[in-house]
């Protein structure tokens, strides 16, 4: 049985979440971790082609469309002018791993280690996010009262996650009581 565990990752667009993230996760595969990700787009995106039967299937009208093969699967849900699915939700409809790594969802209040790169020109966001229980910079922030490690720092960034990462039941009752 698994205790899904989750943490995020926040921080300005072009601060480098994507990068670190594909750096982390074989870091945290080589230490025995299951890891998930769930990521926010912010536009309108389509991870299917005009002309090919799943997309025609959802230009009809299809709630789901459900693309297989003996390699992948992956489930499209459209929403229809529906609201867009909460944190929560998204969060629960993964199947069962030991850690699931956000990234985007700044604003929600699962902790997070902030992705700050001082070339992006864009201010922390740690000083006004108590959520935030670590930051990863490519320079010093002394009074972030909060570990800060090296963008490079893997293996450091890594324990961070291990240690931090807080069951997926707290996210949950934690989202619920401010919802």
């Amino acid at each position: 049985m698994y205790s899904m565990r989750v943490i995020g990752l926040a921080g300005w667009s072009g601060a480098g979440k994507t990068t670190l993230l594909t750096r982390l996760i074989p870091e945290l595969a080589s230490r025995g971790v299951s890891v998930s990700t769930l990521k926010h787009a912010h536009h309108a995106f389509d991870l299917d082609q005009p002309g090919k039967d799943s997309w025609e299937h959802r230009q009809a009208g299809a709630q789901e469309v459900l693309i297989s093969s003996e390699r992948r699967w992956a489930l499209m849900h459209e929403l229809r002018e529906a609201p867009e699915a909460t944190l929560p939700e998204l969060l629960q409809r993964l199947a069962p791993v030991d850690l699931v790594i956000i990234e985007g969802f700044k604003r929600e209040p699962h902790l997070k280690i902030e992705v700050h790169r001082a070339g992006n020109g864009k201010p922390p966001l740690h000083p006004g996010d108590p959520s935030i229980v670590a930051v990863a910079a490519d320079g010093a922030f002394p009074e972030a009262g909060r570990p800060v490690v090296g963008l490079d720092d893997i293996a450091a960034i890594a324990d961070i996650v291990l240690a931090r990462a807080e069951p997926l039941a707290a996210v949950l009752a934690r989202a619920s009581r401010q919802g």
